[in-house]
């Protein structure tokens, strides 16, 4: 169970990265977008990322406190 978990935690973690990765880019590229005329889209993009972090965040975070938990409760 202690495996599951911690790959769960290794993905989730992943996906954090992952999604910072895209918000940055998505940041980066706000001034190309004001010239285009696509600002809003980006600035979209840049919300959706932002809590696509945040939720998996809040999920690794949740699967270390259960990692804790059963830990605990097995020593």
């Amino acid at each position: 169970m202690q495996i599951i978990l911690v790959l769960a935690v290794i993905a989730a973690a992943g996906l954090v990265l992952f999604s910072l990765a895209r918000g940055l880019i998505y940041f980066a590229q706000g001034h190309r977008a004001e010239a285009e005329g696509n600002l809003r889209e980006n600035q979209i993009m840049q919300n959706k990322m932002m809590m696509a972090r945040v939720k998996w965040q809040a999920i690794t975070v949740i699967l270390l406190i259960i990692i804790g938990l059963t830990a605990a409760g097995s020593s």
